[in-house]
């Protein structure tokens, strides 16, 4: 099974199966690094990580015109239902997966906050482990570095999408702590460069990675694509 995977900018990403199209905390109209605007996405999923204003904004308005279904914690699976009329959603919680027709969803723990832009409690913030065919794709998400990533790793991960922007979550230093634990065969960044508080070098970043892990980096622009 093909997996193609393209940087939205920020935190949002899309993954392509050929027969699905799946949308990770798309921000797309109000990120100043999006390329393109949530009109322009298709999509079959959309996994929510947390109920941040930049990782949800986009969600009701894609998945209301595409019929999307909306994967999520219990409590933003159903304020997206109640509060935005989005008629397909799943609601998980931490440590819960679900296999859906591209593959399993899993939801990891992540230490953060969720708060929803109306000021809602969306829940606990997760990281999200995705097993399409036979790769493992982990993405972090908003995060800080925690030890557990050492059995997150324990699955066999072949990316690993770990955000390196700082002050909001864990920045450079933490992130090569994290491949250490993860251990995947390929790492990518996010969650960096959207605006100047969370501006890192990507080129330095990488070579910190050649350097000090056994992961292979992998740093596209927004708009750019991974294959495995």
């Amino acid at each position: 099974m093909p997996i193609q995977l393209t940087w939205l900018g920020h935190g949002s990403w899309a993954i392509s199966t050929g027969e699905h199209n799946v949308l990770i905390d798309p921000f797309l109209n109000d990120s100043p690094t999006a390329p393109i605007n949530a009109d322009d996405v298709e999509a079959n999923y959309i996994l929510v990580s947390h109920g941040h204003f930049d990782h949800v904004a986009d969600v009701a308005s894609i998945a209301n015109r595409t019929g999307a279904t909306v994967v999520s914690n219990y409590e933003i699976a159903t304020w997206f239902a109640s509060q935005h009329r989005v008629q397909n959603t799943i609601g998980m919680n931490l440590g819960g997966g679900v296999d859906l027709p591209f593959g399993r969803v899993k939801l990891t723990i992540a230490h953060h906050s969720s708060q929803l832009p109306d000021g809602s409690y969306g829940g606990n913030p997760s990281g999200l482990l995705l097993t399409i065919g036979d790769k493992n794709i982990y993405f972090a998400c908003d995060t800080a570095l925690f030890s557990d990533m050492k059995l997150i790793g324990a699955a066999g991960i072949d990316l690993a999408v770990l955000p390196i922007g700082d002050l909001f979550t864990m920045g450079p230093d933490d992130s090569i702590e994290a491949i250490k634990m993860l251990e995947p065969k390929k790492v990518a960044p996010a969650h960096y460069n959207t605006w100047p508080p969370i501006e890192q070098d990507a080129a330095a970043w990488s070579e910190r990675v050649k350097q000090e892990t056994a992961a292979e980096p992998v740093v596209v622009e927004p708009g750019g694509t991974i294959k495995l």
